[in-house]
């Protein structure tokens, strides 16, 4: 069991008992997935451009990253039907609390003049959705060997039923949230 995990059954699951009301453990938020998810457009006129892309994502989140395709074709941006345009990886389970541990505690705090993240990015259903402007703030990415910096958008899906439940789950499991 990873670390987070152990504290969100241990203190999270409790305290939100409390602070909600809840009268059993069932009724109690928790993560249901996290999605991340890279755009590349550049790789319309180079798609090894999203190789790196795809290794890179591979190499932050521990599981191969699926290729995106365009839906439609946009004459303007150069894009036709069917062509490569990004990439996405669904994170449950293990993997998930582990990349949540490592996005909270390690990637977040690296990031320059960090002053939190703002409270905002609900969905109104109680899901989070973070943008990332640089994924080279993940240790696991050596800044070295990296052909271009990238952004990334990280989408996490909770059983929260409001925006309030979600945003006390997150906090709990110290989403380090700026005072607005």
């Amino acid at each position: 069991m990873t670390r987070l995990k152990k504290e969100y059954e241990e203190t999270v699951v409790p305290a939100l008992q409390k602070e909600f009301g809840y009268k059993n453990v069932m009724q109690v938020p928790h993560l249901e997935k996290i999605v991340v998810n890279m755009g590349v457009g550049e790789a319309i006129q180079n798609v090894k451009i999203l190789d790196a892309a795809m290794a890179d994502m591979a190499a932050i989140t521990g599981q191969k990253a699926k290729l995106n395709r365009a839906r439609i074709s946009v004459a303007s941006y150069k894009l036709r039907e069917g062509m490569p345009i990004g990439c996405k990886v669904t994170l449950r389970s293990v993997r998930m609390w582990e990349f949540l541990d490592r996005l909270v505690n390690i990637a977040l705090p690296r990031i320059r003049d960090f002053r939190g993240i703002s409270s905002k990015g609900f969905d109104g259903r109680g899901n989070y959705t973070l943008g990332i402007k640089e994924h080279i703030m993940f240790p696991e990415i050596e800044y070295d060997k990296i052909m271009q910096v990238f952004g990334m958008d990280i989408t996490i899906v909770t059983s929260a039923r409001t925006d309030e439940q979600a945003l006390a789950l997150l906090t709990h499991l110290k989403m380090p949230f700026r005072k607005n």
